[in-house]
């Protein structure tokens, strides 16, 4: 059996497989989801509930702080009365565009009457797209 480590990070864990440990950040029935949408252009809370998968709001609220404490997402104020956040992905977030495709590229070939959706961007334009609201700000 495999040495624990005591940090809050890997007490969650379920085993030292990377796959395993990958799946104990994004592997719920929700992340990936949001995720998705983030690729997309969403960027507020309300967005991601508009999704058709029909989320709650407590849990939307529970896996974008989640998302964001491993450092997948970002949040920022766009008001704060009332204080209302948009989300953007990260660096470590953007690398998760080729696991979207690729998921996309096996559901088409597997999944009998999974829709179209609209193409991924590229995380150098998710990136670019992200610093241009930021930049944005200060004008």
């Amino acid at each position: 059996m495999g040495k624990r480590n005591s940090t809050k990070q890997s007490a969650a864990r379920r085993s030292d497989c990377v796959i395993s440990c990958t799946l104990d950040l994004i592997g719920d029935r929700w992340s990936l989801l949001i995720i998705r949408d983030l690729f997309l252009g969403k960027r507020r809370f309300r967005q991601f509930q508009d999704s058709p998968e029909g989320i709650t709001s407590n849990i939307l609220s529970n896996r974008l702080k989640r998302l964001e404490s491993e450092g997948i997402v970002t949040s920022r104020f766009y008001s704060r009365h009332p204080p209302r956040a948009e989300y953007l992905l990260t660096l470590k977030g953007e690398a998760l565009g080729p696991v979207l495709k690729s998921i996309m590229a096996w559901g088409h070939r597997f999944v009998p009457g999974a829709a179209q959706m609209p193409p991924i961007a590229e995380p150098a334009l998710a990136r670019t797209a992200a610093s241009d609201v930021t930049q944005g700000e200060g004008r």
